[in-house]
């Protein structure tokens, strides 16, 4: 077996077993946000004048000024081009609530679509090989003579070899979109697309996070005061 031949059939199990090694090894672990605190010198206090204290103290009213220190995670499926979306989501709500953190990541398929996408770039290489080097392949294999369906597709190799990397591109897309669009406050779930099967809309979803924020403050403050 000459070096083309080696390649042809090596480099599909090379891809596969990268793929393999990638799928199950850990990610690494994600570094811890650290918020940067400017120090400034500390310069006297001015006196505090009672009539402007109450209203110093007391807390903001507007919508925005409960997004502080509240996190807002949307995770959508990348492979569907739902980025779009969910850049005009978190845009929204930044401007909505001044100080909140929205975070986007991707939402992955389940695993055995996964496995069945790493699948697929070695049946697109497998067909390759046999249009380009067959008669040497299926001898290799135990099979001397190679079936009537070969020879169909070899009548027409590159034919064969485009619509098998077509359909191969069009079954990983497929395999790797989650259709996902879910939408976490404060790790609690608020809205899912897979299950209303819809995106939400934005004032929808402004309500959603302003009505969440709101109760968890209000939890908040009853937990001090039972404390």
């Amino acid at each position: 077996m000459d070096r083309a031949q080696l390649l042809l059939v090596g480099l599909p199990l090379f891809l596969f077993a990268t793929d393999l090694f990638s799928l199950f090894t850990p990610p690494p672990p994600k570094p811890p946000s650290h918020h940067h605190h400017h120090h400034h010198p500390h310069l006297p206090k001015p006196p505090l004048n009672p009539e402007t204290l109450d209203i110093s103290l007391q807390k903001p009213s507007a919508i925005g000024g409960i997004g502080y220190g509240s996190t807002v995670n949307i995770n959508f499926c990348a492979s569907c081009s739902y980025r779009g979306t969910a850049v005009t989501m978190k845009k929204m709500l930044e401007a909505q609530f001044p100080g909140i953190d929205v975070i986007l990541d991707n939402y992955p398929p389940s695993l055995p679509k996964r496995l069945l996408s790493k699948v697929v770039p070695v049946f697109q290489f497998g067909v390759i090989g046999i249009m380009m080097a067959g008669e040497q392949i299926f001898p290799m294999i135990g099979i001397t003579t190679p079936p009537p369906w070969y020879y169909s597709l070899r009548a027409n190799r590159f034919g064969s070899i485009a619509t098998a990397w077509l359909l191969g591109n069009v079954m990983q897309s497929f395999l790797q979109s989650s259709g996902a669009f879910e939408v976490y406050c404060n790790d609690e779930l608020v809205f899912s697309k897979l299950k209303e099967g819809r995106f939400p809309g934005e004032i929808e979803l402004k309500d959603i996070i302003a009505k969440t924020l709101a109760n968890s403050r209000v939890t908040g403050n009853l937990g001090v005061v039972l404390s």
